[in-house]
Parts: C-alpha cells; structure tokens; sequence
C-alpha cells in the first residue's frame, strides 16, 4: 500500500495548521522575545505598542490565569519571562494584532530595560561550576575499576557532538478558538496532544475537559514537536481564554530557529580497556549533556544515552553518568534517536581510538565484541533473539566488505590527491519509551451502517506514514478494502491520554490498539455471520476482500450486507480498545530492569572519498542490512531507512549550529546553516531487508523503523576519519562532530 498521503500532498490539498480556514474575526499573534542570552528585566515599557492602531492585546506573564508553567518532566520553564532571561528568544510576551503586520509594528516599539547577567553556552562550562537542570544518572555493570585492572590496553578521550536544527517544513504553529460552555478547541502541530492539552488546562486553571487538542497532520516532527510545540499553543489558549476571539500563530522561519531547542550538544570523557584478544574489558563515560536553559526532555534523554551507551556491544564493567548541564541557550530537546546517537557516537569514538593506538582497523574490535544470545545489558535487560552477528555477517559477505576494503587500500596507496575510508556501523536500538507508564495506547473503531470504518488513534502524522501503517491493520483485519477505511484527525475527545508520537513507537502501540478494536468487533461480526448463513459455529468464518468466507471458501454474504445486518440486530459497531506493552519494566531507583519491548538490528558499510586538496568529500555508498522484522510495508519502511540515513549524515558532517560567546544563535538561517541536498547524499544508498521471523510485540510483527537508521551515519563520520588518516599519519583523531570540509582540511595539514 502507497502513503496514504501522497496524492495530497502532491496536489497541495493536505491540510497543516496554516492551511486551515480561518473563522471571522481571527486575530493573529506574534511573540516579543529575549534579544540577549541571560539578564534581569529592569522594566518593560509596552504603550507605545498598546497604543498602535490595531493592536487588541499584549499578553505577559500577569495575564495567565492558571500557573506560569509548561516545563514537562521538571517544572522549571515559564511560558513568559518574569523577572529573569535566560536565554535569547524567550518569550516575554504575546502581542496580538488585527493582521502579521500590525503585531511586527508593535513588537518594535516595545522598549527594555534589562540588567545583564553572565553567559554560559558551553556545557563544560556550566559543568564547572555546578550549574544542573537535574541530579546525574548513572548506569553501573559489574566493577569497572577491578575491570581496567585486568585489561592489557587502556585508553583515554574525549568526543564532541554538535546539536542539529529539525527543520521541519512546517514551522510551529497554533490556532485556537473558543467553543460553548468556556472550551477552547486548539489545532496544533504538535506530536504530543495530551501534553499539550496538559499544560494548557494547567496554564488558564481549568479542567482538562475545557480544552480540546486536534491534530491534522504535522509538516515534519523529528522530535522537535514532542515538547516545543506547548509554548506556541499555550499562548494562543491565553488569548483566547480573555479575548473570547479565534487567535491563530504561526512562527515565521528566522522565529522557529531563534526562539527553539535543538538536539543536545555532547561533550563527552571516555575510558575504553582491551584485552589481547580485543575484548572490552571495561569502559566508561562522562557525558556533559548541553541542556539549555531549562529541563524540557533533557532527563529522558539523558537516560536514552545510557541505554544506548554501549551500543551493540557486550561489555563486563561499565560505568556510564550523564550530567545535564544547564547553559544559556534555548532548551534543547528531543530530536530522531533521543540521546541515543549521542551515545553510540561515544562507544564508536572510543573504539575507533584503540584501534589507532594499536594499528588495527576498528572493525576488528568491533566485531570480537558484539552481542550476543542472553548477554546482559548494561541496565540489567538480557538479549534475546539477538541478531547483531547475523546482520553483521550478512552485511560483509553481502556488499563484499573484504574485496572494498583491499580496493581502497589499492587506491590510497596510488593516489595522492584523493584518498578512500571505509567503515562498519552496527547498531542495536531499544524499541519502547523509556518510561514505562508511557508505553499504552487507545484506539476507537467505527462501522458505519454502509460499511465504512472511521479509525481514530493517538497517533499523530508527520510524514511517517503512521496512518497508513494504521488504515492497513484496520484493512487487514476486517478483509476490506483500503477505501473503506478512513483515518481520522487526532483529537483529544475521541482519544484521550495519549502518549506523544515518539520513541519510535507510533505505530506499535497505536496499531496494536487498533488491531485489539477490530478484533473485537470481528467477533461480534462472526457471531451475525454465523446466524445470517446458519452455522453451528463460528470458527471456520473469516473476512476477505469484501466479502465473508466460510472453511476459505467464498460465500455470497458481502461485507456491506453483514454490517447492516448486524446494526438491524442492535449489535454493537463501535469499539474502544486499549493496549499496554507486556513485560516491561524498570526500576529507576536501582537503573536495572527490562525497559525495552524488543530491539531492532543493523548494520551499514559506508565508503567515503575525499579531496585532499580542498578538503571536501562525497560519500560514495552507504549499504545496509537492516532487522525489519516482516515489514508490513516496505515501500515506507526503506523510505524511512534512507531519510534517517540523510538526516545523520547532517548531523555528523555539515550541521553545524553555532552560538556565540554572547549566546546568539549566529548559524539562523538556511544561508548560514547547511543541510543535506541531492548534492551531498550519498551516490548509492542500498538498503537490504534482513529474513527473521520479526517480534510479537511489533505490530504485525513488523519492526520500528524511525529512529534506528539515523545511527548508521555515525559510520560515514569514521569513514570519513579513517580517509583523512589514510592522508595524514601524523593525524591525532579530534573527535569533533560535524566533520565539516573545514575542521577537515585541518585534519588533513595538522597532528
């Protein structure tokens, strides 16, 4: 089955919040934020704008009837600054406006006084001086100090990663308005509904039950809509809740990069032993996560880097501790892999680092210490149906990892001015929210009298094709076709207490949900058929292509006719069903338990050629084996595979975000900060399904797709360092994220 979504978007008929019509009388909002980093407000001085011709109001912090709060995890983010700035673009208040143009008028005529305060932008920094969004956490295996004891190689450094911008197409945008009875319906393009719902009813003071959340589809989340995307919302709520009047607000591009959170920056100490036979004996890390200037998701991230600190490797002694360091920049957030790159990154440095030092290619090393059956996490979980080996063995025998290596070794001993790497990646990647109560769902399923089906889910679309995935379990189980089924917005009253589209597990815990609902209502469907034909019973009944089937054979009852036959019978049509993962569990007290439903295998070889002259590259194919378990829809799944792949390359090799010593954000534009075009991908991107027998806990036994590729970008990044040394052997490896063609032709000259 195609993207659902296709022909929309194609046609520019999909829907997102700026394309909804908007009612009478609907204002337009525009927000006055922070100009610099850290400061204490002296006075703000709002007439002149309040006075302008078309300006209705201008909300601050005084305006909110409820709690001055949208912090999520820890309650530490005002929705507008009181007294204190702590980061440039924060919000200080929400002018509202007849028109865009009057708002932009007004905001510069607002005058402030602030009082500046010291700047902190570096987590190193703000780690120095003991300055923490949240207490440290702290993954322990064994005796990592009685495990260096033993080992016969020990090494010692340190890695960077850089944040990255979503750059989402769809800026963050809201539109609210008031309904009867004092409730306020909010569209918004947000991954997480009831958060969003949550904190608005919390910020005016009310009931839950007075806001309604709708979600038509999102232009693109990447993580960065799962918690940024309340803010927006909450102040049109605030408009809407004194104003009585629709209030719309969509962030213009410069706004959305100024004003967000990125992914967590890294700055990580590392201590890797080895004994003889490249076993990992003992390994530990320090990572000073860059949280920003308030908590947001920094806690949950943290623990998702410790989860993946170790990658796909087994490991006896560990000590892994992250530091959540907090730091004058706009909070950051989650992002595709949630810690988890950061983590893998890590882990891969590291080894890459004993393989220098001992003159070997780190595929060695790699490959003596992966996973494998009933090994044990470092957060106590024990592996099973591990296939790391398998994927591994498959990828080198596959794409002929032997042969490409000799191959490039014969060109970098022929070429001078152009040199080859080429690198292993594999990764292991835990599928559930780290947070154990997070993990549930709730679907509800309508049939229609004429046999049509409306689904609704938690889920939320944003470009991922979770809908699709969802229309085809519904499809599937009641042996319809897809026209029968239609996917409805994601909505607060249909489908209450959500958990966010996030953690890669969208389409588990939603589909399982959906698949529970029309279960049921199979059943009950069976029991009519069973009258309707006469039947002693109805286990030899099912449903397909329309139409009912008794012992696989077809009979003339049609789907349609059933269904109406079914509602003359009083039987129920609608279904509310709900899921929760089995077996998962963790004790964050002792960070040891079985936090994970099951985990998703790969591994890429990536092959890389630079110019040593200019110091730039192209990467000449990435190719994966990669654990789908049995896809239920591989067009979607491969296309998901690939963009990940895209979108960590960019992290690792032209992303860069920079702020200043002033806390200015100086890469704010698309002139100053570079993505990935047709240009910069890589020429071959080969993407080969592995044969297993999938996991029950996926949906239809059909693995999580979104995040786990992201990481196989990591292997263009020591790729790329492997060609740079091939160049350089004077070259001390500098673990810096984003390799760019700069920090590149530095490497290339220097030691």
């Amino acid at each position: 089955m195609k993207n659902k979504d296709s022909y929309g978007h194609v046609r520019g008929e999909s829907l997102f919040v700026d394309d909804i019509t908007v009612m009478q009388g609907t204002l337009h909002g525009l927000v006055f934020d922070a100009s610099i980093a850290h400061g204490r407000i002296k006075n703000i001085d709002y007439s002149k704008a309040e006075n302008l011709e078309g300006v209705v109001r201008i909300f601050t912090h005084l305006d909110i009837p409820g709690e001055n709060q949208i912090g999520g995890i820890i309650q530490d983010e005002p929705l507008f600054a009181e007294n204190e700035i702590h980061f440039m673009g924060q919000p200080i208040a929400f002018i509202v406006a007849e028109s865009l143009a009057i708002a932009k008028k007004a905001k510069s005529l607002i005058e402030i006084e602030v009082a500046n305060l010291p700047i902190i932008t570096k987590a190193k920094e703000a780690f120095e001086k003991g300055l923490f969004t949240n207490a440290p956490r702290t993954f322990k295996k064994a005796d990592v100090n009685e495990g260096f004891k033993k080992a016969d190689y020990i090494f010692e450094g340190e890695a960077f990663t850089n944040g990255q911008e979503h750059l989402y197409l769809e800026t963050q945008a809201s539109y609210a308005y008031p309904l009867e009875n004092g409730t306020i319906k909010i569209i918004s393009s947000t991954q997480g509904p009831t958060a969003v719902q949550k904190t608005i009813a919390n910020v005016l003071g009310v009931a839950m039950h007075s806001v309604e959340l709708e979600v038509v589809r999102l232009g693109g989340g990447f993580g960065g809509k799962e918690d940024q995307a309340t803010a927006w919302a909450a102040m049109t709520a605030v408009a809407v809740y004194h104003l009585h009047v629709p209030v719309k607000l969509v962030l213009e591009r410069h706004d959305d990069i100024r004003m967000t959170g990125k992914r967590h920056p890294y700055h990580t100490f590392y201590k890797i032993g080895l004994n003889k036979d490249l076993k990992i004996i003992a390994f530990e890390a320090d990572y000073l996560q860059n949280s920003g200037a308030a908590a947001d998701l920094s806690p949950a991230i943290a623990e998702r880097t410790l989860f993946h600190g170790t990658n796909s490797y087994y490991i006896e002694n560990v000590r892994m501790t992250v530091h959540s360091c907090k730091t004058n920049l706009p909070p950051n957030t989650a992002f595709r892999g949630f810690g988890g790159p950061q983590g893998m990154f890590v882990i891969e440095a590291a080894i890459a680092k004993a393989a220098q030092e001992l003159n070997i290619p780190a595929y060695k090393i790699q490959e003596a210490n992966l996973l494998q059956e009933d090994d044990e996490f470092s957060y106590g979980q024990i592996a099973k149906n591990v296939l790391i080996q398998k994927v591994w063995n498959s990828a080198k025998t596959t794409f002929n990892f032997d042969k490409k290596s000799k191959e490039i070794d014969a060109f970098n001993a022929k070429n001078t001015a152009l040199k080859k790497g080429i690198s292993l990646m594999p990764i292991t990647f835990g599928i559930s929210f780290t947070n154990t109560p997070m993990n549930h769902a709730r679907a509800l399923v309508h049939i229609y009298q004429d046999g049509s089906v409306g689904v609704s889910t938690g889920a939320v679309e944003m470009g991922q094709s979770v809908n699709t995935k969802m229309l085809q379990v519904a499809a599937q189980s009641f042996g319809i076709s897809s026209q029968n089924v239609k996917i409805e917005t994601t909505n607060t009253t249909r489908v209450a207490n959500t958990s966010p589209t996030a953690a890669s597990t969208g389409a588990d815990l939603n589909g399982k949900a959906v698949q529970l609902a029309c279960t049921n209502l199979v059943d009950r469907l069976q029991r009519v058929a069973q009258e309707v034909l006469e039947l002693e019973n109805k286990s030899s009944i099912s449903f397909y292509e329309n139409y009912v089937y008794v012992n696989k054979k077809k009979t003339s009852l049609t789907w349609h006719k059933l269904v109406s036959e079914a509602f003359i019978r009083r039987v129920s049509l609608s279904e509310n069903a709900h899921y929760a993962t089995p077996e998962i569990h963790f004790d964050k007290k002792k960070e040891k338990g079985h936090p994970f439903a099951y985990h998703v295998y790969g591994t890429a070889i990536t092959t890389v050629t630079l110019d040593c002259i200019r110091g730039t590259y192209e990467f000449d194919s990435v190719e994966i084996i990669h654990d789908f378990g049995k896809s239920m829809n591989l067009g979607i799944d491969i296309g998901q595979v690939e963009g990940a792949l895209v979108q960590g390359l960019g992290w690792v090799t032209m992303e860069e975000i920079v702020y200043d010593d002033k806390g200015i954000l100086r890469s704010n534009s698309l002139s100053g900060y570079k993505v990935p075009d047709v240009f910069a991908v890589p020429k071959i991107i080969k993407t080969i399904p592995f044969v297993s027998d999938g996991d029950d806990l996926a949906i239809l036994k059909s693995k999580a797709v979104g995040e786990p590729p992201f990481m196989y970008a990591i292997g263009g990044y020591f790729a790329l360092q492997n060609a740079i040394a091939a160049f350089n052997p004077r070259y001390n490896r500098k673990l810096d994220a984003p390799m760019t063609p700069e920090k590149t032709l530095l490497a290339l000259y220097g030691e």
